[in-house]
């Protein structure tokens, strides 16, 4: 094998995390007006327009991050973040 290392049996390849989503800084700044970032605030707009067009007042959680997505560069883990701080405040 070229360039060195032969492969072990039993070795496992070590996974690397994928970095974290590159936001301006100011994307981290809570709005003076209501206290919502961007991306919550871009949550709650996608939601409301997801539930307009279903009909449904429940939305799929995969079905409204990807509708975030096409908006803000957000990690699953953070937009759960996003939920789940949502959840907590009872909105």
């Amino acid at each position: 094998m070229a360039g060195g290392r032969k492969p072990t049996a039993g070795r496992t390849a070590r996974r690397r995390r994928p970095k974290p989503p590159v936001r301006a800084p100011i994307d981290a700044l809570p709005d003076a007006r209501d206290g919502l970032t961007r991306l919550e605030r871009i949550v709650l707009w996608q939601l409301r327009e997801a539930q307009k067009e279903t009909g449904r007042e429940s939305i799929p959680t995969a079905m409204l991050y990807g509708r975030v997505v096409e908006h803000i560069n957000v990690s699953v883990e953070e937009f759960q973040a996003v939920l789940t701080r949502f959840v907590g405040r009872g909105l």
